[in-house]
């Protein structure tokens, strides 16, 4: 912090709302309700073009695309980029909360050197999303 900027006038950072790519947004809404338990806030655009959904205080938005970003090659040299790592209370359970509804697992849990429990899921576009846990 320089001398200039004091506790003040310093602006509260209060959320962050990542923004996902996606080929299809009806299909995107479909899949991170249907099997995210995700709830689609709105839809907008005719045709659409631009979402959002939201599950307990988490917002993704979603932006249609011609094409996807993560191609091949993208993905042949960063096989785990995240578009977003969201913090869960129990992602053991979320695991199995997924499991159960079909979701596209990109790596199933495991608890990694730090201790922290995660797990990652794909969307069809080839965003991954991380869900990670401290228990």
């Amino acid at each position: 912090m320089t001398e200039k900027t004091t506790a003040a006038t310093r602006s509260t950072f209060l959320a962050v709302e990542p923004q996902l790519y996606v080929t299809a947004i009806e299909a995107a809404c479909d899949y991170y309700s249907e099997q995210l338990g995700f709830t689609v806030a709105f839809v907008y655009g005719d045709p659409p073009y631009y979402a959002q959904v939201y599950r307990d205080g988490v917002q993704l938005n979603l932006r249609q695309v011609d094409r996807s970003p993560f191609g091949a090659d993208f993905r042949a040299s960063e096989e785990d980029a995240l578009s977003a790592t969201i913090i869960v209370e129990d992602a053991a359970a979320l695991a199995a909360e997924f499991e159960a509804a079909g979701a596209i697992f990109h790596q199933a849990l495991r608890t990694e050197e730090w201790g922290t429990k995660t797990i990652i899921v794909a969307d069809p576009d080839g965003n991954l999303i991380a869900f990670a846990s401290s228990a």
